[in-house]
């Protein structure tokens, strides 16, 4: 049996998602966002939080999924991705998991959309359900990164 891996679950489009639990800060409810000029449409800004300022993303909109409205549901998880604060904008944060390390799988080329590279791996689950893991550090790039930290300069 392999080690557990502890991820937070969080939906988008309808399908599960997971990023390690040790990469959260925190989990935020929507609040404003201030818009930030010549950025990608999936930046949606940056938020004030408790006196730092974390350039936010649209998950949807960086993995070109169709963008919905943000609800009652919808929140900010602000990740860390090498020594800096993202937070990325998912319909809701549900659960902590212990998936166990040999339950994951390579991802195939394309799940629900988006490209591999984005992906760490799918997660087999009881009941037969999938989660699949976010690789931050591709859904946060380097030349996406260098844009963002120009946001916080």
């Amino acid at each position: 049996m392999g080690e557990d891996l502890k991820v937070i679950v969080f939906t988008l489009a309808h399908e599960q998602y997971g990023v390690e639990v040790e990469r959260v800060r925190t989990i935020e409810r929507m609040q404003p966002l201030t818009r930030v000029p010549r950025t990608p449409a999936f930046v949606k800004g940056v938020i004030n939080l408790r006196g730092i300022v974390v350039p936010v993303i649209d998950l949807r909109g960086r993995f070109q999924l169709t963008e919905s409205d943000y609800t009652e549901n919808s929140r900010i998880i602000i990740v860390a991705v090498n020594e800096m604060e993202v937070g990325l904008i998912v319909d809701s944060a549900n659960d902590v998991l212990d998936v166990d390390s040999d339950n994951i799988e390579d991802p195939p080329e394309i799940v629900g959309g988006i490209r591999a590279k984005y992906l760490r791996g799918v997660a087999k689950l009881s009941a037969g359900n999938l989660l699949v893991l976010l690789n931050l550090e591709e859904v946060l790039n380097k030349s996406e990164i260098v844009q963002l930290e120009q946001l916080e300069a």
